[in-house]
């Protein structure tokens, strides 16, 4: 069976037919696609125009907004190793990423310093700001409908994951995918993301089809491409969900690949929603016969920060903590 087939488009217009699909798929490969997403193509239109003005600056005009991992701002060339989140020594990845998260205050000082900060809005491109803005609340908003769905595939009911989202914690990259005119030829097992798994609850992908694009994991056909449809939007779960269901579903395993040799002026961008959920929700997974691994409850977001800890290059992440391990 291929990964075309276990990766089902689910029209989220028509609730009746989906939820058992979305079982089926998030056993297998841990993806989907879906239309019927209400999203309007011009506004990640609109971001990939402002972003690419962005990327495209010299260095030095980008270096005063670089962070780090998790952080908000520009994650530049090196930055980042999505191999080490699976325990792989990699080079790093092959992209450079514009970063913004969750920026609504709780009120609780130790959380907001930790997963509520402002947003950094590069003043060379005023007008991204806006653009994210909406397309952040929209995301969030598909996000919940997202898990409204999962819960009733579950038979957990509708409510099982949101009423955790109360007040959750979100990340957004905008990853630019260069061809090697800037980044160079790729080192031996470079990637333009490394092998791995998302963190959280679910991804939403809006992605671009190309020849150095996205790969997915699956146990009968191994690595090959994502399926594509430019009406659809790419939805995976990561690995909180899936330990919030005892290893039922699958988070799914997925890489981008480097430029093309036979294309290696090619150049993707992609818009990539990290959802979550309330900062301290006991993740706990569902008891058999639904759930097969029974976890031990963790606290979501340490189990969070450990992960996002595992990927960054530089202090405190790889190469020094290979034995520690998000990206898409």
């Amino acid at each position: 069976m291929t990964s075309e087939t276990r990766i089902p488009t689910i029209d989220l217009s028509d609730g009746d037919a989906a939820a058992g699909a979305v079982d089926r798929a998030l056993c297998g490969a841990g993806f989907l696609l879906v239309t019927g997403h209400g999203i309007d193509p011009a506004l990640p239109a609109g971001i990939r125009e402002a972003a690419r003005k962005f990327f495209r600056l010299p260095a030095a005009v980008k270096e005063p907004y670089a962070v780090r991992v998790g952080g908000r701002g520009w994650l530049g060339p090196g930055a980042e190793a999505n191999g080490y989140a699976e325990g792989t020594r990699t080079p790093p990845d092959l992209k450079e990423s514009l970063s913004f998260a969750a920026d609504e205050p709780t009120g609780d000082t130790a959380v907001d310093a930790e997963w509520f900060l402002p947003n950094t809005w590069p003043a060379e491109v005023p007008e991204l700001k806006p653009l994210v803005e909406a397309y952040l609340w929209r995301m969030r908003a598909l996000s919940d409908r997202l898990l409204g769905l999962l819960g009733e595939a579950l038979g957990e009911g509708g409510d099982f994951f949101t009423r955790h989202t109360g007040h959750p914690t979100y990340g957004f990259n905008v990853n630019w995918y260069p061809g090697t005119d800037t980044v160079g030829p790729p080192a031996p097992g470079q990637f333009r993301i490394g092998p791995h798994t998302d963190f959280g609850t679910v991804t939403v992908l809006d992605r671009q089809a190309g020849r150095g694009g996205l790969q997915v994991f699956t146990d009968d056909g191994g690595w090959q491409d994502a399926p594509w449809d430019p009406e659809a939007l790419t939805v995976n779960i990561g690995d909180l969900m899936a330990r919030w269901t005892g290893d039922r579903w699958r988070s799914g395993r997925h890489r981008v690949l480097p430029p093309p040799a036979d294309a290696p002026a090619e150049e993707l961008m992609s818009l990539v929603y990290f959802y979550e959920c309330d900062p301290g929700t006991v993740v706990a997974p569902l008891p058999a016969p639904k759930g097969r691994v029974a976890y031990e409850p963790v606290d979501s977001h340490t189990y969070l920060r450990a992960k996002l800890d595992a990927i960054s290059v530089g202090e405190g992440g790889p190469p020094d903590r290979p034995e520690s391990g998000d990206g898409a």
